[in-house]
């Protein structure tokens, strides 16, 4: 694979670039044969059309949705270079987008190295038989989510450590939360508090949800949520 420079950053390659991996005898193999040069800029296109219109429709779960536009880009492989870093900070923007900001407090690079191995054994798998439209995406998929989780596990842990003072940020979650007559979103609880994170929001909903007081109809960002009597 021809490694890209200065002069063709942030542009499609102007020629095939198939990955090869040589092997531990020194021999050298096809992995896998990425879309043409002359197919990439259509490929794209198409790729991101039906990404947008699937997140639009909110009929799929957007990580789902997200993680697959993900493995799609990389069996495309539109650059010369930079293809994994470009595509994990893809992820970051369209998590981020889809209103999953963990992102911002871990970081998805650092716990994607530590697992490098899965990483690239799951995106193996997953790319088989790609072109043929018959690949099995749910070894990357499982493994993204699984990373995911994780980068969730770690932000709680360290909210949870945080002694949180009278009148912080949970506390003003529910006091907005009291406010409303009828049913409510994560994005109207995060319009009247700006300073408190999606992350903790949704940390705070999934506890009073445990806990009986609310309950959300539909999932993702867009779901609704009510309170159960007057439980908050």
């Amino acid at each position: 694979m021809t490694k890209g420079q200065i002069w063709d950053a942030g542009k499609y390659k102007d020629k095939n670039s198939d990955i090869i991996e040589r092997l531990p005898n020194g021999e050298i193999q096809l992995r896998f044969k990425t879309v043409s040069a002359k197919d990439t800029q259509s490929a794209m296109k198409k790729l991101f059309s039906y990404s947008n219109q699937l997140l639009k429709d909110n009929i799929i779960h957007p990580l789902i949705i997200i993680v697959a536009t993900n493995l799609d880009f990389l069996c495309i492989h539109p650059f010369h270079d930079g293809n994994g870093r470009v595509s994990r900070l893809m992820l970051l923007v369209q998590l981020y987008n889809a209103g999953f900001e963990v992102g911002r407090y871990i970081s998805i690079e650092r716990l994607i190295e530590e697992h490098k191995e899965r990483y690239y054994e799951a995106l193996r798998i997953s790319s088989e038989k790609w072109h043929e439209e018959k690949q099995d995406p749910w070894p990357y998929l499982s493994f993204i989510l699984y990373i995911l989780k994780k980068a969730y596990d770690e932000f709680i842990e360290g909210v949870e450590k945080i002694d949180i003072p009278r009148g912080g940020k949970t506390k003003l979650v529910i006091s907005c939360i009291e406010k409303f007559r009828s049913e409510f979103t994560l994005s109207q609880i995060h319009e009247k508090c700006p300073d408190v994170s999606r992350d903790m929001i949704r940390k705070v909903l999934k506890d009073l949800n445990n806990e009986g007081k609310i309950e959300s109809e539909g999932r993702g960002p867009g779901a609704r949520w009510h309170k159960k009597g007057n439980n908050v």
